[in-house]
């Protein structure tokens, strides 16, 4: 893989790349919430907001079976705001690769660890602010971490390591797998002129479109998996 110019952000270095990627996803998904909500109709409504509706009842589906008779609009809203932001930042480097002197310029956000474990960072942080929220943060703590006493705290928080680990690990390693491979079909189709161009061309588009449909696959086991941890911290036991 090519290298990258590294930028510092509070102490942190983030490639180049991976900025701009981010920020093109951040306004794609802003776009794309403005695309979806505007012209909203009840009665005879567009094919735009079909398709709008159908992926709420989607995204709707996937919260219901982890919080059941205890879902919130909230947590169909966090779960769909993830759902685009996670899907896109999945697909963004597929169409092309933008490189000069052997510096990267473009990639998909979620091909790089920071990302992908900042994104599961955020999810376990909101799951803790909800739950406290809901249950106080006495009884939200015991729920979680005392139950049935304070001997299993130590579990618990290797647990939710391991949680935090393994949902941003998952997501990087498929995504980054994939721009590997988008890569090495470039280098070999232009590794000897029209021969090669005629097998690499081809081969990119159905890898591509395979991509894709692994990028649309992880945002969706990134999104169920999360609801599945945040269920955990603010569902009431029966």
């Amino acid at each position: 893989m090519s290298e990258t110019k590294l930028v510092n952000i509070f102490g942190i270095n983030v490639g180049f790349n991976t900025l701009v990627a981010m920020i093109a996803t951040l306004i794609i998904v802003f776009l794309l919430s403005l695309f979806f909500t505007r012209k909203l109709k009840v009665e005879n409504p567009g094919k735009t907001q079909t398709v709008f509706e159908y992926l709420i009842s989607f995204i709707n589906g996937i919260v219901e079976e982890s919080f059941g008779n205890q879902i919130q609009p909230v947590y169909v809203m966090l779960a769909l705001t993830l759902f685009l932001f996670v899907f896109v930042s999945n697909v963004l480097g597929l169409p092309f690769l933008v490189e000069a002197h052997e510096i990267s310029y473009w990639k998909s956000p979620t091909a790089d660890p920071i990302v992908c474990i900042a994104l599961a960072l955020t999810m376990n942080f909101i799951s803790h602010i909800l739950g406290i929220k809901k249950f106080g943060f006495g009884k939200y703590f015991k729920k979680n971490y005392a139950t049935p006493n304070v001997a299993v705290l130590p579990i618990k928080v290797v647990d939710e390591i391991i949680s935090i680990a393994t949902l941003s690990l998952r997501l990087f390693g498929n995504i980054f797998a994939g721009e590997i491979l988008l890569a090495l079909i470039a280098q070999l189709g232009n590794s000897f002129g029209l021969v090669t161009w005629l097998a690499g061309i081809p081969l990119q588009m159905v890898w591509q479109g395979f991509s894709l449909f692994i990028g649309a696959l992880q945002a969706y086991i990134f999104v169920t998996l999360s609801m599945v941890y945040l269920s955990q911290k603010v569902v009431t036991d029966h």
